[in-house]
């Protein structure tokens, strides 16, 4: 049959080099370095730094500035508007957009020729081997993957050039899958790159009623919102009475945990299967290679040179950066990223921990400007979801997503200081009966004293931290909220923990009914 041709193709190719990752990781690395120092040597960044000097690890990691997107913007700018040879060789002609979390300012990223085909579809072909490899009698390629992505626009930076694009990382990708890979995928592209949400959903729902779809392949949160629309069209239970194939969803972008309980009412029965893929803007990290552990497989010969930023020099004037070789288990670190579309020591902003380092697997903690940290407690997403999985399955509820900010100290009858805390809002999963309030907060709190030794300090005598405050919004709260700032669909998600207090009070006015 084909799709078990086309199987036995791709895990050739991939096993074995997958195979050396786990087994070599720093010559595999220090050959990915010397290859983005050859191929940039003659760009501005190159000729700067002495690529062709050919440096090794340490003197790259002195030569070179570690830069966040604010520090690497101008010469970015300069690649958007069509300068050649900057970061990377030649102009590249798309850019992944992202909306850079707390930052309204589109952040925009080159995607080389090199990036896509070294990187997301390597990356890509390697999770097909690994999903066909671990699941053969689910002949997932003997039907169709749905794959949710978002849009692309005309690059603003170059209106006279057409064929400049930028847009969701996901769809530059789908925009220029070869042949084989896109006969394997629905929707069709007209349909997969709609630009307006409420109408892309429907007509994908629409759309899907009629394939065989095997795998599905997207962010939980608008992946959810699809199948829901597909299970009311077709008048079924659930959508394996739509799709009884379909035996495996690879998931990305926000963490499962809070979703599983939604999915599993949605498709019962013991065939369906789950894979975390980290495919960010920036490139394709790692892969979840086991399906009994959420731990990732780092992907070291994607044409990406890691670098690890403890979290004591998240907020240094001059970060410096650990190799592989040098990480320790357990410890949060900051992705530094040197990549072949011209990222240099390039701060992603996402944090990690390692879990292996033979292999190296890791786990995705959050994001070093989303995390909870006005009284010391150093609350990490990782934590939260934790925290709101537990409370969701003690108390019967299905939560749909969540945010939280803080609540500062207050002064009190008698001019008394009253202890500041965490005000957490959350959205309930359509139809889902509303939870006990008060064993809910329990066990949120519960948890994330028993996972946070900072924040149970904190805690103690609710000495510096009162117990949570709970607001149960609306259903379509934050989809509202979304879509108020343009950021509906595609791979845009709710920051969920925050420092400031700002997005929370605007997601609680749009509960209220104020505009979004």
């Amino acid at each position: 049959m084909l799709d078990q041709l086309l199987s036995a193709a791709v895990q050739l190719e991939s096993r074995p080099r997958l195979a050396r990752v786990r087994a070599e990781p720093h010559a595999v690395q220090a050959r990915v370095l010397r290859e983005l120092l050859r191929r940039a040597q003659g760009t501005e960044w190159g000729r700067r730094y002495g690529f062709a000097e050919g440096p090794g690890a340490a003197e790259f990691a002195r030569r070179v500035p570690v830069s966040t997107y604010e520090q690497l913007y101008p010469a970015l700018e300069r690649v958007l508007r069509g300068a050649p040879d900057v970061l990377w060789p030649g102009r590249p002609q798309w850019f992944a957009q992202s909306s850079g979390t707390t930052n309204a300012r589109s952040k925009f990223v080159p995607v080389t020729p090199e990036s896509l085909r070294q990187g997301h579809y390597r990356a890509g072909r390697d999770m097909l081997a690994l999903s066909t490899f671990l699941y053969p009698r689910h002949r997932l390629l003997a039907g169709r993957t749905l794959s949710l992505g978002g849009t692309h626009a005309p690059n603003p930076f170059r209106p006279q050039e057409p064929a400049s694009r930028v847009g969701d990382v996901s769809a530059l990708i789908m925009q220029q899958l070869p042949a084989w890979a896109e006969s394997l995928r629905t929707p069709p592209l007209p349909l997969a790159l709609l630009g307006e949400w409420h109408d892309k959903v429907e007509r994908i729902a629409r759309h899907a009623l009629r394939q065989d779809v095997r795998v599905l392949a997207g962010v939980p949160t608008w992946m959810l919102l699809l199948l829901r629309r597909v299970v009311e069209l077709a008048g079924a239970a659930d959508i394996t009475q739509v799709w009884p194939h379909l035996g495996l969803f690879l998931h990305g972008a926000v963490a499962f945990g809070p979703y599983r309980e939604l999915f599993r009412q949605l498709i019962p029965g013991p065939q369906m299967q789950y894979l975390e893929i980290y495919n960010a803007t920036e490139g394709y990290f790692a892969l979840q290679d086991q399906p009994y552990s959420e731990d990732l497989l780092l992907l070291l010969d994607h044409g990406i040179y890691y670098e690890f930023l403890p979290a004591a020099q998240w907020d240094a004037p001059d970060p410096r950066p650990v190799p592989l070789h040098e990480v320790v288990l357990g410890q949060p670190y900051a992705l530094v990223i040197s990549t072949n579309a011209g990222l240099w020591r390039y701060v992603v902003g996402d944090t990690v921990r390692f879990t292996s380092l033979g292999p190296y697997r890791l786990r995705i903690t959050g994001r070093t400007k989303h995390f909870l940290n006005a009284f010391g407690e150093e609350v990490v997403i990782e934590n939260a979801e934790a925290a709101v999985a537990a409370a969701s399955h003690a108390t019967g509820c299905r939560v749909h997503d969540f945010t939280a900010a803080p609540v500062y100290f207050a002064a009190g009858p008698g001019g008394q200081v009253q202890s500041g805390g965490h005000e957490w809002a959350v959205e309930l999963a359509p139809g889902a009966p509303a939870p006990d309030a008060a064993r809910f907060v329990a066990v949120l709190d519960a948890t994330l004293r028993r996972v946070n030794s900072d924040y149970d300090a904190k805690r103690h005598r609710d000495l510096a931290l009162a117990p949570p405050l709970l607001r149960v919004l609306p259903p379509g709260t934050f989809a509202r909220w979304l879509a108020g700032q343009g950021k509906l669909g595609g791979q845009h998600k709710v920051p969920r923990l925050l420092n400031s207090r700002a997005v929370l009070e605007q997601v609680l006015a749009v509960a209220a009914g104020a505009p979004a």
